[in-house]
């Protein structure tokens, strides 16, 4: 008996102990040691005074860290960041070879366990997509997929280590696959579900199962559950650039962070267009008729735990655009207007064509951190004060500790991208 008692006692420990090593990716509300940015060397776009704006915010709360291409690079961004007049003594600077801003998507998605281990789960990176939209774009012309895809190929390749260099860098464990994903299409709730924007998925892994993914998500996410959304905003599509519908022209990657979030275990953020919204503009009917598809979805889902969720609808901000011209060359340096190479030749407009220019805007693209919500604003641009308060509103109840701050991040937002995108939480360690 003594012995019996011996052995379960050994099995029991054994049993607590794997569980304790189980690492998983927390939800974002959950505390964080820091908050990772990314640094390109082109600042045309703009990104830097709203990165300055960010960091200056979040500084007081937690620590911020930098990741560069090069020594030289850190050392302008160092200068930069100095002259807006922001201590940089709770800011950490690495090296990391890989060009990219936007951290999130390239970047390391960081796991934790019980035992207060970092993992990192290390996706494969392709640029979002960059070989199956080259195909698309050149209608298959093997000879033009192979000159862009070669002359992509060195960059590719080194922002591909970035996430492994992130996780040397922490200490971090690494749970590789091979599923081409990026971290802008990773919703989890912390307990075991993970959402996914569909097309986004299916438009990295052509050649791989859907079953074979959703394993995979499980194994490298410790997640139990995926959540499957067929499709993501109009304003967001797969690829740079598009035509949307008619002369309403955008760029993006189709990622869940723009119109799904989870602000608690059991409660989801969906971005909405009213009904009596949906005929001011084929963007608006667009996005009303696949948002309600995703409504659809998740009212008959469940939790990990077979429970429904609480579902809280959050207004899109009024549709935002800008007339401009598709051009021969390269536009001029801060100019909306897009080149005419740059489309799919079916889509491509003729130059000298007037467009209308759409941003990835959406108020779901917001980062939770220690003490603060940071959301885009989108009254500078003419949407709605009323629907903005309405936002305010809704976050305040959904995130009752925390102060809500609204910034205007719209030049990351006419590249594709969002106050989210533009940053990677790394958890906190502690048990």
């Amino acid at each position: 008996m003594k012995h019996l008692l011996s052995i379960i006692s050994i099995i029991t420990l054994l049993s607590c102990n794997q569980k304790d090593d189980k690492f998983y990716m927390p939800a974002e509300w959950e505390p964080h040691d820091a908050v990772w940015f990314g640094w390109e060397a082109d600042s045309t776009k703009g990104f830097y005074p709203v990165v300055a704006e960010m960091v200056k915010t979040l500084t007081p709360h937690v620590t911020v860290k930098f990741a560069f291409d090069s020594d030289s690079l850190m050392q302008t961004a160092k200068k930069y960041l100095q002259r807006q007049k922001i201590d940089t003594s709770n800011i950490r600077f690495y090296v990391m070879p890989g060009d990219r801003y936007w951290i999130r998507d390239h970047g390391a998605t960081f796991l934790v366990n019980k035992n207060g281990e970092l993992g990192i789960a290390d996706f494969a990176w392709n640029h979002f997509g960059y070989p199956v939209l080259l195909k698309e774009k050149y209608n298959n012309n093997q000879d033009s997929v192979s000159k862009y895809l070669n002359a992509k190929l060195p960059s590719m390749i080194r922002t591909s280590m970035v996430d492994s260099l992130m996780a040397l860098a922490e200490n971090a464990k690494i749970f590789k696959t091979d599923v081409v994903h990026e971290g802008g299409n990773i919703e989890v709730n912390g307990k075991g579900t993970l959402i996914v924007c569909e097309s986004a998925v299916k438009h990295r892994n052509p050649n791989l199962s859907k079953v074979y993914i959703e394993n995979e998500f499980k194994r490298v996410l410790g997640v139990s559950k995926v959540i499957w959304l067929k499709q993501g905003l109009a304003e967001d599509p797969n690829g740079f650039y598009r035509r949307i519908t008619g002369d309403y022209v955008g760029g993006g990657v189709q990622h869940s962070d723009e119109f799904v979030r989870f602000s608690n275990a059991n409660t989801i953020l969906l971005a909405w267009v009213d009904e009596s919204e949906k005929e001011l503009n084929p963007i608006n009917k667009m996005n009303y008729e696949s948002l309600n598809e995703s409504y659809q979805i998740l009212k008959d889902a469940t939790d990990q735990d077979g429970k429904p969720f609480k579902i809280v609808k959050v207004p899109l901000p009024d549709l935002i655009t800008k007339k401009i011209v598709a051009t021969a060359d390269v536009p001029s340096k801060n100019s909306y207007d897009l080149s005419a190479n740059w489309f799919y030749m079916s889509e491509a407009p003729s130059v000298g064509d007037t467009l209308l220019r759409v941003p990835a805007s959406s108020y779901l693209n917001y980062l939770v951190t220690n003490g603060l919500v940071l959301i885009s604003s989108y009254t500078e641009e003419g949407s709605s004060k009323e629907k903005e308060e309405q936002v305010r509103k809704i976050f305040e109840e959904q995130f009752p500790n925390r102060k809500i701050v609204f910034i205007n991040a719209m030049p990351q937002n006419w590249d594709g991208g969002g106050i989210h995108c533009s940053t990677q939480q790394q958890p906190s360690r502690t048990p």
